[in-house]
């Protein structure tokens, strides 16, 4: 059902796309934004992984630079029922973690440092199995694409105006619209994908240690210091990636309406609930 899920959106996202291209640069426009998309959907499956990672400066680590972590990350991948994915530390004194990954044989999950020196041993575990929860699912490969694919309705719509079609030509007032308007869509698809996943990525953590308070505990530091400060090479393009938003701390009011994450007392009260009935 995810699987199905993830191509139904990632369809409605090219469709999308190829209706930008066709109102501001009619058939050609058409021909351009669907070559554009089939790119960048083949190059954001096979490579989403490498650039994020490389982004944050992330090292791979194994059982022997690791041993406390990789234990902790097996354990996790065995209840699961998925492969060991690769592991690896971001150099960075902010806690935060992501997963990334086309699929659970491809998979990989990146923890800070500062995240391994403030939480503890279980703790860490809820964070993992959060963040595991989201391979499972296939969630960090649609949130990847859904970000590249609404970067790509951007950047036609800023030069929608250089579409020059002799046949069928687009109102000025259409393209500045649909200009305005088609990178918000798109950015609203791929927040209220991620809000929504968030929530049950965790669900999937809880039920995968049988402690609900462990992630309680993590969310509500992570959180805490998510608000003073920011991750280097945070990006919004990447944000949604993190367990929590690396910009938590730089949130005004109406920025709240596109926020890439639940707030933190939402998704506490949730896993209280959770709590209760297991």
């Amino acid at each position: 059902m995810e699987i199905f899920k993830t191509a139904f959106l990632l369809t409605a996202l090219t469709l999308m796309m190829i209706f930008v291209g066709g109102m501001l640069g009619g058939q050609q426009g058409m021909l351009i934004a669907f070559i554009a998309a089939l790119g960048m959907n083949f190059y954001s499956y096979y490579n989403s992984d490498k650039m994020v990672l490389s982004r944050y400066n992330a090292h791979e680590v194994g059982a022997n630079q690791a041993h406390g972590l990789f234990e902790i990350v097996e354990r996790i991948a065995a209840r699961a029922g998925t492969p060991m994915p690769r592991v690896y530390i971001i150099p960075d004194r902010t806690p935060n973690a992501f997963a990334t990954g086309r699929n659970p044989s491809h998979a990989a999950v990146a923890i800070t440092e500062g995240l391994l020196d403030l939480l503890t041993p279980e703790e860490v575990e809820a964070v993992m199995a959060h963040e595991m929860s989201h391979v499972k699912h296939y969630d960090i490969l649609i949130g990847t694409v859904a970000a590249t694919m609404a970067g790509a309705i951007a950047l036609i719509a800023q030069f929608g105006m250089m579409f020059n079609s002799s046949q069928n030509r687009p109102n000025p007032i259409v393209m500045i619209v649909l200009a305005i308007l088609m990178p918000i869509a798109a950015g609203v698809i791929q927040m209220a994908v991620s809000r929504n996943r968030e929530y049950l990525a965790d669900e999937g953590a809880a039920r995968l240690t049988g402690h609900p308070e462990w992630l309680q505990s993590a969310l509500y530091k992570l959180d805490g210091y998510a608000r003073r400060g920011t991750l280097q090479n945070a990006s919004p393009q990447t944000a949604h990636m993190f367990i929590i938003n690396p910009f938590s701390g730089h949130e005004v009011n109406f920025q709240s309406l596109f926020r890439t994450h639940p707030s933190t007392e939402d998704r506490i009260a949730r896993l209280e609930e959770i709590k209760r009935y297991m």
